[in-house]
């Protein structure tokens, strides 16, 4: 361990440790595992406080168009250059975490929900710009950032624009890029414990499905 490193307490953010200088425990070779034996869905079963949430980040970077390889410098996967030459900063990747969706009730977690979804999207204004995309996906695409006119803090997707959020989200980036989106999915069991909990777990499982059964498989 380098003392000089500093311990990344509460930071879940792989950028922000590499750059800042924090220790970092080096798992970029599961990224190495997931490409030579590349599923069309993966899922990480581990313990708490095993570091699932910043493995979530690190593929992001990994993966994302406009990848900076300096980020990878003398970690495990840089021994992999043509994996790197393949894959580094190669797809569009859709990235969202589910632990804020905790609601005591259906109401407030839809109204979580639907800003998790609406914010990761708005990282892809510019698909209202695409020359790939028609315009009747556009007002789909639209449907996902416009934001409440009564709340500022709310977006006002529909249930139906909602359930199947992450498909369009997968769909217009495969169509604007000609490669297939990367969909990293945290925290996914979250909004379902809490649903069990506080007693709309029927609801919630069926639009959790409904989010998720097609998206995974138009993603990789």
């Amino acid at each position: 361990m380098n003392a000089t490193a500093k311990l990344p307490i509460g930071i879940e953010d792989f950028e922000d440790i590499r750059r800042n200088g924090f220790y970092y425990v080096d798992k970029t070779a599961l990224i190495k595992d997931l490409l030579e034996g590349w599923g069309g869905i993966n899922l990480f079963t581990r313990p708490r406080r095993f570091g699932k949430s910043l493995n979530m980040n690190m593929l992001k970077y990994f993966f994302e168009y406009g990848c900076d390889p300096q980020l990878f410098e003398g970690l495990a996967i840089s021994a992999e250059p043509q994996l790197c030459q393949e894959h580094m900063g190669k797809y569009p990747v859709i990235s969202i975490t589910l632990k804020d969706v905790s609601g005591n009730g259906y109401t407030t977690a839809l109204e979580m929900l639907r800003s998790v979804i609406g914010r990761e999207a708005m990282r892809f204004r510019f698909l209202l710009d695409s020359a790939e995309i028609a315009p009747e996906e556009k007002d789909a695409y639209k449907q996902l950032i416009t934001i409440d006119a009564t709340n500022q803090q709310l977006f006002s997707m529909s249930y139906g624009a909602l359930a199947s959020s992450l498909l369009t989200l997968c769909e217009l980036l495969h169509k604007h890029y000609g490669q297939k989106a990367v969909l990293l999915i945290d925290e996914y069991d979250v909004p379902l414990d809490k649903a069990q909990h506080f007693g709309y777990y029927d609801e919630m499982v069926s639009l959790i499905r409904s989010l998720f059964s097609q998206a995974l498989k138009q993603c990789h």
